[in-house]
């Protein structure tokens, strides 16, 4: 019923920003008279929000197809939707995992559109709405931590992007600003507008930022300071941390056996229908066609499953898998590999007529893999209601564990207490049912912990950016019968840690510049 709530306001919320407010009058209030009231700047924001829930076009942050989850995850190691021998699923999506991109390819540009055509321009505008009424500081300071999430967004992925912070610029005059100064914009806004944030937690603030949901972004700008100015910023990063840690109130979620749930622990909570609040900093509400929609793991199996394992009626797509390799890394006693389905007696449910899908991928692009080829996700086991479409399971974009982990990499970044970032990671550990790692812990282990733990939820590209793995070769190792079982991602150049500007922007605006190597 909360989560019910929640969703009907930002509906209607997202409704009443959708009529024009360019005119002078808005119902019996004029503009800025409105956007000064409560519900005014609640609008104003509403109208920001409603581009971070995924939805088709590649628009949202997260949880449908061609949208930013999908070009960080599935130019990893950790997912791939390879084309099919039966023809089904283009070529793009197994290109995007083999790094064979152009600056032409759709789906890059389907991001671009997202960030600048609705989620920054939408944030601009919001800013504006609110400073032109002089609504309360909080609500325009969360209009500006809003924009500077863009734009963190657009740095990672592009480098040197078009800025602009007034939507009266034309796009064909809109200026390509360094990496770098963006960087410092970005750090500057969240600095001066973090602290007015409130510090309410929870409750109507599920799903908006919060002082300690942006503290959490200022941790992740600082974590990937020195990747996008080549000036690390560790210290800054643990400093972001531990007003998380030692003034958020959170804890990890438990992840203790439960056998009410259908992966067996009370750890797969933090992905169903409401992302529990002890360890959920940032959430995305969730409903499916209402707002935004989760097709993680409906895209993931294969036909009739979904109605066995999510709903009657609802069709799956036989679409992301998870390379075997990803899956051999895990410990046989982690909790967290019960995220992957795969074999005879799989994890999960085991309704009868399930399918069996093998931990296997030979071929992706040409002539493809079988139809049961790859070991599918059920880590968001479909919440109701769930249809071909997706499910309504919210999605937590920054997590406790994630916090700790970050302050644990850190700490060993800067030379700090190699006991200390051992504690921190044990505890992630400890929570899946496993046991503290050897002394001295490595960079290499809070590497491979982040993998284990954050399994597609969208950093994993920026991880492996950040710990030099990125264009290096991976996959492959793995042979049965003589037969290999997993493809090999050759290495790469280092122009593709940055993705190219996409042809039609550039098209659009002269000023822009391509990355080099593209």
């Amino acid at each position: 019923m909360k989560k019910i709530l929640l969703i009907v306001s930002f509906t209607l919320l997202l409704f009443q920003n959708c009529t024009k407010v360019d005119e002078h009058v808005y119902d019996k209030y004029a503009s800025t008279e409105f956007y000064a009231l409560p519900r005014g700047a609640d609008a104003a924001l509403a109208g920001v929000y409603a581009q971070i829930p995924g939805n088709w076009g590649g628009k949202g942050y997260f949880g449908a197809d061609q949208g930013w989850s999908d070009l960080n995850i599935m130019t990893s190691d950790e997912a791939v939707i390879p084309h099919r021998k039966s023809g089904d699923w283009e070529l793009n999506y197994a290109q995007l995992y083999m790094r064979e991109w152009l600056p032409s390819e759709a789906y890059i540009w389907t991001v671009w559109q997202w960030l600048y055509n609705n989620a920054i321009f939408s944030a601009n505008l919001a800013v504006d709405q609110l400073s032109n009424a002089k609504a309360d500081p909080s609500k325009i300071a969360e209009a500006k931590v809003l924009r500077a999430f863009f734009y963190y967004l657009a740095i990672d992925a592009f480098g040197d992007v078009p800025f602009f912070t007034n939507n009266n610029l034309p796009p064909s005059s809109i200026p390509q600003a360094k990496r770098a100064d963006v960087y410092k914009f970005i750090v500057d806004e969240l600095t001066a507008n973090i602290d007015q944030l409130p510090t309410q937690k929870g409750g109507n603030y599920y799903g908006r930022f919060n002082k300690m949901s942006g503290y959490a972004l200022l941790a992740k700008v600082y974590l990937n300071g020195e990747v996008f100015t080549g000036t690390p910023k560790y210290t800054d990063c643990i400093a972001a941390c531990d007003k998380i840690i030692n003034e958020g109130g959170y804890s990890l979620h438990p992840g203790a056996a439960n056998v009410s749930s259908p992966l067996g622990y009370k750890y797969f909570e933090l992905f169903g229908d409401v992302c529990p609040d002890d360890e959920t900093i940032l959430a995305i509400p969730i409903t499916v066609d209402v707002v935004g929609r989760n097709i993680a793991t409906v895209r993931s199996l294969r036909s009739t499953d979904g109605a066995l394992l999510v709903a009657s009626g609802v069709g799956s797509w036989n679409g992301t898998v998870i390379p075997p390799d990803v899956i051999a890394k895990f410990d046989p006693k982690d909790i967290r590999i019960q995220q992957f389905r795969y074999g005879a007696s799989p994890n999960g449910p085991k309704p009868a007529g399930y399918l069996i899908y093998n931990n296997e991928l030979t071929n992706i692009e040409n002539p493809g893999a079988m139809s049961n080829d790859g070991a599918r996700s059920q880590k968001w086991l479909p919440a109701a209601p769930a249809n071909g479409g997706g499910s309504s399971n919210d999605f937590a974009i920054y997590r406790y564990a994630d916090i700790l982990l970050m302050k644990a990499e850190c700490l060993l970044r800067t030379n700090g207490s190699n006991g200390d970032a051992n504690d921190l990671v044990t505890q992630v550990r400890v929570r899946a049912g496993l046991s503290a790692l050897p002394t001295p812990l490595t960079l290499k282990n809070v590497y491979d912990e982040r993998g284990f733990e954050l399994t597609w939820e969208g950093f994993r590209r920026q991880d492996m950016i950040r710990f030099g793995t990125f264009t290096q070769q991976h996959g492959g190792g793995f042979a049965l019968d003589g037969k290999t079982i997993n493809v090999v991602v050759p290495a790469v150049d280092e122009h593709f840690k940055l993705f190219p500007i996409p042809t039609n922007a550039i098209n659009a605006n002269s000023l822009l510049k391509q990355n080099p190597g593209y």
